[in-house]
């Protein structure tokens, strides 16, 4: 479930007379999410995603990822564009949290993915990181390596009681990660969570990004580590080489990947599966029980670091 926070019926009138949306139809909450409260808003204009940001979300962030996904989507990347009040502002107060309304976009996200999808989503990252190129704004990535061996730490030996072993596996690789990973890689504005769950479809075409909410400034190939992770491995665990292969080419497309990129593509993918099992991790032994949020499993990303640290190079991938 993903709405914290309910909105009575005259503060959303009030918030809504603020942008030129005509009046509201309905409101209703969208289960989907686990970081804010977001609702489709429809009114005699159309329809929007309402979204109030929790305190999951530092609010000194917002201008960053609202601004973001305004210069993507004039720059033609299919994404929400972000409405403005009547006095130009996006970024708005309701039921006392920080709030914006966006554009909707059609299409479903895949439950089952094909090399359509994968080709699909490595064509849009590229298409991203270039039209991002020219973004003002900046914001550190707050889950980078630097804070992968922090993150563990938090977890205070506790991993062992998920998986036997895990803490001192973890240590090992966290020393190899820091040690090598790369200083001078091209870098660019970065999605950094571009899930299955955050890509929408229509028939074989993607038609929207969504989530921007880890977007930052990172190693562009980082991203492509992120979306590997998280569109080619099967349910059984093994890596599907062909839609790696799709999604790589969609890439290459649009931005070619300089050799170095491609050398350093096992380590980076490894570095992602690094950061998705532990904050996993994290939130499977910190959730409160009964809270609105299931834990996912940290041991789907174990499988993955282990595969990423057992290639050789880039051919892993379907790379010639």
């Amino acid at each position: 479930m993903a709405v914290y926070t309910e909105v009575a019926d005259e503060d959303l009138t009030e918030f809504s007379a603020q942008f030129d949306l005509g009046e509201v139809l309905s409101c209703k909450g969208i289960a989907e999410g686990v970081e804010n409260s977001n609702f489709q808003l429809v009114t005699e204009k159309g329809s929007y995603i309402l979204t109030l940001y929790e305190k999951r979300v530092n609010p000194d962030d917002l201008p960053f990822f609202l601004g973001l996904i305004d210069h993507l989507a004039a720059n033609g990347v299919p994404c929400p564009q972000p409405i403005r009040t009547l006095n130009g502002e996006v970024l708005k107060e309701l039921s006392g949290k920080p709030a914006a309304v966006v554009t909707f976009l059609s299409g479903l996200w895949p439950r089952h993915i094909h090399t359509y999808h994968t080709a699909e989503v490595g064509r849009a990252l590229a298409e991203m990181h270039v039209a991002g190129a020219d973004y003002k704004l900046t914001r550190a990535n707050a889950l980078d390596v630097t804070s992968w061996r922090v993150l563990l730490g938090q977890c205070e030996g506790r991993g062992d009681e998920v998986i036997a072993g895990i803490t001192a596996e973890l240590t090992a690789d966290l020393d190899d990660l820091e040690a090598n990973w790369p200083g001078d890689l091209p870098r660019g504005v970065i999605h950094g969570d571009l899930f299955p769950d955050n890509v929408f479809f229509r028939g074989e075409g993607l038609s929207g990004l969504i989530d921007f909410y880890f977007a930052c400034n990172d190693v562009l190939a980082y991203d492509i580590g992120v979306c590997l992770n998280a569109w080619c491995f099967e349910a059984d665990g093994s890596f599907n080489v062909t839609k790696a292969k799709k999604m790589l080419r969609g890439y290459t497309k649009v931005r070619a990947l300089s050799a170095d990129e491609l050398a350093a593509l096992p380590l980076l993918a490894r570095g992602a599966a690094m950061r998705f099992l532990l904050t996993r991790l994290y939130d499977w032994l910190n959730t409160p029980e009964g809270a609105l949020v299931t834990p996912k499993d940290p041991r789907e990303y174990l499988h993955k670091l282990r595969f990423h640290r057992s290639v050789s190079g880039p051919a892993a991938y379907g790379l010639e």
